[in-house]
């Protein structure tokens, strides 16, 4: 591998490979830190920053920055690499990869052919040269659109995943949480209940529970419990009624095996998904979580900054046609992302990531009550993702998971930021809000009094 050097206020900065270079040219964030990865002044980031941007984007196919022979998503990077979509930014370098996405011409369609040539060390570079600006204008040209039985990722719509939780998975509280979410109009990406318990008998319980409530209903919309991949896998095969099948991923064959899964592991759970086929406008049956710092936490970072680890996250989604992966951005920790600051950064740089990687991304805006964040800083993340065309955010009674013990968004906080930007729920999900009398006259969501909404929603109330 051979050195990349710069020279800043005449001192000389050599970096010895490609894994280092990244992790120096990183925007501040302590779980680089913490791994002793971060440029050591600001000086130093920005010679790394000026020698990343004069490297070739061909360096990234030639020097992985975890070898090919000892990793598999290395080798799923590679051997999937489309040379034809490659072909128009080939003589790049990450500097001029940046001009590229930011010019005039750049558009939708560019970015959607573009998308299978480019790696995620690549995507992870060129926005490590990026102002908060530029991330979202970039972003917010990207389109990835998936379908089950809504549509998410369409332009001016933004998705809400209905996020039920109870500490003891009892379904009265579930059920109470999931009616507060649809009369605020959410959960037109997924109901989706991460259990208190991974039992397979208790993943079946609340699988017959959310099927039974979006039969009831009539809601066009996908469930989800979020147990691990072999649990729903061993669900399906009893006949368990299964929708999205969901699994935390990582950017490294050594974290994943920490999460229990291997790419052979979600091949057979995607190609169970797809035998079941229960969408009924499309076939992305997957839904993945990831998170800047999730292969460190597993001691599985192989020397990798944890921005790049997250961007390599996205290629094992992009192999397996999801619904729906969601950067859950501040969940982990003040250990990987310290502050208010760092989450917001991470938040649209993941996004970002994903979007250029052609992934349908959206983002729980989180943090955990031990970090330098609050809400205000939630505002800000959710209103720049809403913006920069995030396919969808979190909905949590009152933004406080009482299961997880974390702070995300509300229900009312998704529908704050849909009005503030002119923002509309999924057109199939839309269509049964109104359907249900949940919009008013100017199609905002509008809660009507008990008595005037649909007998089922009335007894459900009951």
């Amino acid at each position: 591998m051979s050195a990349r050097a710069a020279t800043l206020a005449g001192t000389r900065y050599v970096f010895d490979d490609l894994a280092t270079l990244l992790a120096r040219a990183t925007p501040p964030r302590s779980g680089d830190v913490l791994a002793g990865l971060a440029a050591r002044s600001a000086q130093e980031r920005v010679a790394a920053q000026m020698a990343l941007a004069d490297t070739p984007l061909a360096a990234f196919l030639d020097e992985p920055v975890i070898p090919y022979e000892t990793d598999e998503v290395t080798r799923l990077i590679l051997d999937t690499h489309d040379r034809a979509a490659f072909a128009p930014v080939a003589a790049m370098t990450v500097g001029e990869l940046r001009e590229f996405l930011l010019a005039d011409g750049t558009d939708a369609p560019v970015l959607a052919a573009l998308a299978p040539g480019l790696t995620p060390e690549m995507v992870a570079a060129t926005v490590k040269l990026m102002r908060l600006s530029e991330l979202m204008a970039v972003a917010a040209r990207c389109r990835v659109v998936t379908r089950f039985r809504t549509t998410v990722g369409l332009p001016r719509r933004l998705a809400v995943r209905l996020q039920p939780n109870h500490p003891t998975d009892d379904p009265r509280g579930i059920a109470a949480s999931v009616l507060d979410g649809l009369l605020l109009g959410a959960g037109d990406a997924t109901i989706g209940i991460n259990p208190a318990s991974d039992s397979p008998a208790r993943t079946a319980e609340l699988l017959h529970l959310l099927d039974d409530i979006r039969q009831r209903l009539a809601i066009p919309t996908q469930s989800c419990v979020l147990a691990h991949v072999t649990t729903t896998l061993g669900l399906m095969n009893q006949g368990v009624p299964v929708d999205l099948v969901f699994q935390s991923i990582a950017g490294t064959e050594a974290a994943n095996a920490a999460f229990g899964i291997s790419l052979a592991t979600l091949a057979e759970a995607a190609d169970a998904a797809a035998a079941l086929a229960r969408g009924t406008i499309g076939d992305n049956a997957m839904y993945f979580e990831t998170g800047q710092g999730s292969a460190l936490s597993a001691g599985a970072h192989h020397g990798v900054d944890q921005q790049t680890l997250e961007a390599r996250a996205y290629a094992v989604a992009r192999r397996f046609r999801p619904l729906l992966v969601n950067t859950v951005v501040g969940f982990i920790g003040p250990e990987y992302l310290a502050s208010g600051k760092e989450i917001i950064r991470a938040g649209l740089e993941d996004h970002c990531c994903g979007k250029l990687l052609g992934v349908p991304m959206g983002c729980d805006v989180c943090y955990t009550n031990h970090a330098d964040a609050d809400q205000d800083d939630m505002d800000a993340l959710l209103t720049l993702l809403a913006a920069a065309g995030v396919n969808f955010v979190m909905g949590v009674p009152g933004a406080d998971d009482v299961m997880l013990g974390y702070q995300s968004t509300s229900f009312h906080d998704a529908l704050a930021v849909r009005e503030l930007l002119g923002l509309r729920p999924a057109p199939e999900f839309e269509a049964w809000l109104e359907g249900q009398g949940i919009l008013d006259a100017a199609r905002r969501v509008r809660p009507p009094e008990p008595a005037r909404l649909p007998p089922p929603l009335r007894r459900l109330l009951a």
